[in-house]
C-alpha cells in the first residue's frame, strides 16, 4: 500500500479543489437553512484563516452579506489591522472597527501584567519594552518537562528572559485568555444586530491540539474550517489568490506586544511537521513512512508525538459539555 514515494503532504493536500467547491455551499446551507440567518460576521484579524473563510463567505452569500469586524488592542501588530483592512476593501464587504482596548483596561488586565512583569523584569518601561511568552522547541529540545519563559525585548534586541513559575503562566494566560473572550462578546454583539451567524476561524490542526479559548475564539456558530489542516488552509488560500502577504505571514495569536508565532507559543513545531504527524495519526501509516516524509529522527518524532497527545487531552477537555448533576 505504500511505496517510497507516498508523500504525506501529497496525500493530505489532493482533495483541496473539492473543498474549493463544497465549503461554499456548506456555509450558504449552514447560514441560510440550518441557522435561519441573513448573513455572516467574521473577526478579520489579517491571518490567512480568517482571509480564506471571508473569501468563501463571499462567494457562498454575496458580499453583502458578510460582514468583517476588525478587533485590535494595544498591544496588537499593527500590520494585522492593515492587512484586514485591505482584505475587507478587495473582497467589497462592509466592516467596521472595534478597538478592544478599553474593555481591557476597564477589566484591568494591562495593569494587572505590567504588575506582574515589574516583579520578573524591574526595569520594565512598557513605553520601550514588549514582551512575549515562548516554549523550548517539542522536537528539538530533548524534553517537554518545561515551564515557559517570558522574554523581555526592546526594539532593536531582547533584553532578558525568565522562566516563569506555574502561578505566574496561569496569571498571564488568564489575562491574555480575555482579549479572545472580549472580541467574541463584540462579534455576537454584531451578529444579533443583523440576525448573523458568528463564524469561527479554528482549522483542524488547532481544535485537534486544543490551540483556542474556550469561550473565546471557540465560543461560535459555525467552523468552516475545522476540518482542513493548516498546510490545507494554505493551499486553498493559493488557489483562491488570496494576498500572499497574508498567506507568508508567520501565524501568531497576536495577543503580546512582542510577535510570537504559533510554534513559539503552544505548538512547539512547525506546522509542516505537526500536520503530517496528525495526519499520520488519523490514517494510521506506519512510522517508517512518517520518519522518511518528516525527517525526524526516532526519538524526535516520538518526542512530538507525545507532546501531540497532550495538546489532544488538552482539547478533548476544552470541548467537554458541562457536566449536568442528573438526580
Amino acid at each position: 500500500m505504500f511505496d517510497d514515494k507516498f508523500d504525506i503532504k501529497k496525500e493530505m493536500l489532493s482533495n483541496v479543489a473539492d473543498l474549493k467547491e463544497n465549503l461554499p455551499g456548506f456555509i450558504k446551507k449552514t447560514v441560510i437553512d440550518q441557522f435561519k440567518k441573513d448573513g455572516i460576521v467574521i473577526g478579520v484579524s489579517g491571518g490567512v484563516d480568517s482571509a480564506l473563510i471571508a473569501t468563501l463567505a463571499v462567494e457562498a452569500l454575496g458580499a453583502s452579506h458578510v460582514y468583517g469586524l476588525i478587533l485590535p488592542e494595544k498591544e496588537s501588530d499593527s500590520s494585522s489591522r492593515e492587512l484586514a483592512i485591505q482584505l475587507c476593501r478587495k473582497l467589497k464587504i462592509p466592516y467596521s472597527e472595534v478597538t478592544i482596548t478599553p474593555v481591557l483596561q476597564a477589566f484591568d488586565i494591562y495593569a494587572q501584567k505590567e504588575s506582574l512583569l515589574k516583579e520578573l523584569f524591574p526595569q520594565y518601561d512598557p513605553a520601550i519594552h514588549t514582551t512575549n511568552l515562548f516554549l523550548p522547541p517539542g522536537i528539538g529540545s530533548g524534553t517537554l518537562l518545561a515551564l515557559p519563559s517570558i522574554r523581555l525585548s526592546t526594539e532593536k534586541e531582547s533584553v532578558s528572559t525568565k522562566r516563569l513559575s506555574a502561578q505566574q503562566y496561569l496569571k498571564l494566560i488568564s489575562l491574555q485568555n480575555v482579549k479572545q473572550r472580549t472580541r467574541m462578546i463584540a462579534l455576537y454583539m454584531q451578529a444579533e444586530k443583523m440576525n448573523y451567524v458568528v463564524s469561527g476561524t479554528t482549522n483542524k490542526s488547532e481544535l485537534l491540539c486544543g490551540y483556542f479559548v474556550k469561550f473565546g475564539d471557540g465560543g461560535v456558530d459555525i467552523e468552516p474550517i475545522a476540518d482542513m489542516y493548516k498546510l490545507q488552509v494554505y493551499k486553498l488560500s493559493e488557489l483562491l489568490k488570496i494576498d500572499k502577504k497574508i498567506i507568508s505571514r508567520a501565524p501568531s495569536p497576536d495577543t503580546w506586544s512582542h510577535f510570537t508565532s504559533d510554534e513559539d507559543f503552544y505548538l512547539r513545531m512547525p506546522y509542516d511537521i505537526l500536520d503530517q504527524l496528525l495526519y499520520a495519526e488519523e490514517h494510521n501509516l506506519p512510522p517508517e513512512i512518517v520518519q522518511k516524509c518528516t525527517g525526524l529522527s526516532s526519538d524526535q518524532m516520538n518526542l512530538a508525538i507525545k507532546h501531540i497527545h497532550s495538546m489532544k487531552n488538552a482539547s478533548r477537555m476544552l470541548q467537554l459539555a458541562p457536566p449536568v448533576y442528573m438526580k
